[in-house]
């Protein structure tokens, strides 16, 4: 998702494109979503690979990997013959529908990856764990219970 969202952050308008080929969305969002997809991209795999926020980001992964399938798939089923627009150029594309399965299984796989990280427990690697994690609290003993309660011989 980093390197998708950085190549297309320089030129928005291609992004635009791209999501313009599609003919899934309304034109009125056409631009808001060719805006705002790059910089989403960044910050969910930037968070996803920190380990930061993990569970939540996995989560707006999927529901990404899922509108791009459903997208691919679209397109394939109608016809069109456009470039996913996954890393940089959207529009016409000849050898696209050669490229449409290929598209869809990296997504399905990236999918997957991303439902296991959403159920997955906290790594110690991750930042989640380290700025997240519950305060440690001491057990109580009985030598230091007798000690506050002053009881000891």
């Amino acid at each position: 998702m980093i390197a998708a969202g950085l190549i297309k952050l320089p030129d928005p308008a291609a992004s635009i494109e791209s999501v313009r080929a599609f003919e899934l969305v309304p034109a009125s969002l056409v631009e808001p979503i060719g805006h705002l997809l790059p910089p989403l991209e960044v910050v969910v795999g930037l968070a996803l690979v920190l380990g930061l926020m993990t569970r939540g980001a996995a989560v707006i992964s999927a529901v990404l990997l899922v509108a791009f399938i459903i997208a691919i798939a679209s397109a394939w089923a109608r016809g069109l013959e456009i470039d996913c627009g996954c890393f940089g150029d959207g529009g016409a594309n000849p050898d696209a529908a050669s490229q449409y399965p290929w598209e869809i299984a990296r997504d399905v796989g990236l999918l997957a990856l991303s439902v296991f990280l959403a159920r997955l427990r906290s790594s110690r690697l991750a930042l989640d764990s380290l700025l997240f994690r519950p305060p440690v609290v001491p057990e109580p003993t009985p030598a230091l219970d007798d000690l506050n309660e002053g009881s000891l011989p």
